[in-house]
């Protein structure tokens, strides 16, 4: 098979949260033990961060990625979903898996796995487990994909686990409350392994300390250790003076993702750092944090969050896609010195948008479209859903189409944000990628 031919192999014959949601997921770990045993367990080969949370979860991996990186460290990135090319999935070293790696796993292990009947997510995580083992990983930083406890990624034995925060999402599969949910996320606390979590927050707090105390996990709470002061903010870069409880740690210390919301991230990171600092003795120095920190993007090739398009008109997306993530980005883009926005939006049909519309404001102007997924939201939809809240505006047939009637719409000055869903934003990056080439 082509490269091209092994992928749609993938995308139609394997079970895909994707395309079909939640009936793909399989609610425990006895598939991808299978897998792993099929292939010698090559997750036992490889140190691990592992990474959860309801938001920032991949921004926070690829921020740990490119600290390794900058350590001088051969780094396995794992995250999910991917944006335009399957591929974004597994990177070393900001490098992605070869397409000749892609087709040579799947030709040599596609009839072995038939009788496992794995679903694509638990493909891609073996996949990526084997890549990094082949290509000698020296440490790996893997994102679960959905919750944490029966996520396919958790058999890892990490070096640290990482919980970034507890929100409203996917509350079907999770939970309806927020303990439910975190008592989900928790479930990557390991034994002895120090835990670093990212937001202390009054509801979840408890849930956390049990369970750690359970496993005697070394619990460590980012946002109560580390303080950011913000210096400096524009659409490429931020800078913050950091304190570590009652010490200045850094002062102007810069990172190129420029999001918002970035600021908790930044503090999770950091004490990420800290704790790996106090228990393993391969030091991270100060110097390799701003290296890795400054340098994020060129390190890794991280898209798809608050990645600035253009500035005439100021065009920007992002993947935000959940209230909490929504509530974090927004006032940012409403601060923009814009005259007038306008908002590329859509969704897929198993979120609950309405808390999500109710945030936006009633004097954008609005371009409804759908991902082009099977569980894509109509747009017509979520239009006449936006008119519910006050917002007005057109349904398009798909995501390029309702970007271009907003480009021509946009006077100079004006601003036009893309997003509601990270699929949203992949075929976005998609069209953009199809005009360039």
């Amino acid at each position: 098979m082509t490269y091209k031919q092994t992928i749609e192999y993938l995308f139609n014959t394997l079970p895909m949260f994707q395309r079909i949601g939640e009936k793909a997921i399989k609610k425990d770990l006895t598939n991808i033990r299978k897998l792993t045993d099929l292939l010698g367990d090559p997750h036992l080969s490889f140190n691990s961060i592992h990474v959860a949370g309801t938001n920032g979860k991949g921004s926070t991996s690829h921020m740990l990625a490119s600290i390794f990186q900058a350590a001088g460290k051969r780094v396995g990135l794992y995250t999910s979903p991917h944006y335009m090319d399957f591929r974004e999935r597994i990177k070393i070293n900001g490098v992605l898996i070869g397409e000749k790696q892609v087709i040579h796993f799947v030709r040599l292990y596609k009839d072995k796995w038939q009788s496992i009947q794995p679903s694509f997510f638990e493909i891609t995580v073996a996949m990526a487990f084997d890549h990094f083992r082949n290509e000698k990983v020296d440490i790996a930083i893997i994102e679960t994909g959905l919750g944490g406890r029966l996520d396919s990624t958790n058999i890892i034995t990490p070096s640290i686990s990482v919980i970034t925060n507890i929100g409203y999402d996917h509350m079907n599969l999770l939970g309806n409350t927020l303990p439910e949910i975190a008592g989900e996320k928790a479930g990557i606390i390991k034994k002895n392994i120090p835990v670093v979590i990212g937001e202390w927050q009054k509801e979840t707090n408890e849930v956390f300390k049990n369970k750690a105390a359970q496993l005697n996990a070394p619990l460590y709470f980012a946002s109560r250790q580390i303080k950011l002061e913000l210096v400096l903010s524009n659409l490429m870069r931020q800078q913050f003076h950091v304190r570590s409880g009652n010490e200045v740690w850094f002062e102007k210390l810069e990172t190129d993702l420029a999001g918002p919301y970035q600021q908790k991230n930044v503090s999770t990171v950091l004490e990420t750092c800290r704790v790996w600092n106090k228990y393993y003795p391969d030091r991270i120095t100060d110097n390799v944090i701003r290296k890795g920190l400054k340098n994020v993007k060129k390190n890794t090739g991280m898209i798809g969050r608050w990645m600035v398009i253009r500035k005439r008109p100021l065009v920007i997306t992002d993947a935000a896609h959940n209230i909490d993530g929504i509530k974090n980005i927004l006032p940012s883009i409403l601060s923009q010195p814009a005259k007038g926005k306008h908002f590329v939006i859509g969704f897929v049909s198993d979120k609950d948008v309405n808390k999500i519309l109710a945030l936006f404001p009633s004097y954008g102007f609005y371009y409804w479209c759908s991902p082009d997924i099977p569980r894509g939201k109509p747009a017509n939809d979520s239009m006449n859903e936006g008119l519910a809240h006050g917002l007005t505006g057109k349904a398009y047939k798909n995501v390029r189409k309702a970007y271009e009637a907003a480009l021509l719409n946009a006077n100079a000055e004006d601003l036009v944000f893309v997003g509601g869903s990270s699929y949203v934003v992949g075929d976005f990056l998609t069209s953009l990628r199809k005009v360039s080439t």
